[in-house]
């Protein structure tokens, strides 16, 4: 009988992984050589996730997860503040010491976009990001519908605004249309309450 699952051994392997991926990139992702990257067996690693897909889908839920807590933690959370300081926030931390994060993400979705990651697990993680920002436009009084569509304009909207620095380095030219970003989604909340 093989030894059951360890859900906090789980855990830091995909801290672990996650810290590999951010530095080498997802797209060549082999196990075997992952596993010796990590100083394990490839037994390790199929002990905790049965194939490659499942890895990759627990990859994603990981990198979530720990989004999704981050920005619950930042400022502008609280009643009161801004939609457009929750995302001043995020980029300040995105763009800062979560830049390895990032990177990994926009390389993720494009090989979705292209065809070369395959699974539900992209199209999952997007759908449930909007999700959550909507949720956020919900608790300041947006109607369902126009939430989340709004959720969905200014995911994709921060979303290439991250691309466009990361290929341009133009900060200052994106920072300025992330500010006006922030402007437009504190119009979405500001005469509701």
């Amino acid at each position: 009988m093989p030894r059951p699952r360890d859900p906090q051994r789980r855990i830091e392997l995909l801290d672990q992984i996650v810290g590999y991926l951010a530095e080498h990139g997802i797209a060549q992702l082999s196990l075997r050589p992952l596993a010796k990257a990590l100083g394990h067996s490839t037994y390790v690693l199929t002990h905790h996730f049965t194939d490659k897909d499942e890895l990759i889908s627990a990859i994603l839920a990981h990198l979530d997860q720990r989004q999704k807590g981050r920005l619950r933690a930042l400022p502008g959370g609280e009643e009161g503040r801004g939609l457009g300081d929750i995302v001043r926030a995020s980029w300040a931390w995105h763009m800062g010491e979560d830049l390895p994060m990032v990177r990994l993400l926009v390389e993720i979705e494009g090989l979705s976009a292209a065809g070369r990651l395959r699974g539900p697990y992209v199209p999952r993680m997007l759908g449930g990001r909007a999700e959550f920002v909507a949720d956020v436009l919900r608790a300041r009084g947006v109607p369902s519908g126009v939430a989340l569509r709004n959720a969905t304009l200014l995911n994709a909207a921060y979303s290439g605004l991250q691309i466009d620095y990361l290929t341009t380095g133009d900060k200052e030219r994106v920072e300025a249309a992330l500010a006006e970003l922030a402007e437009l989604a504190d119009t979405w909340t500001s005469n509701r309450g």
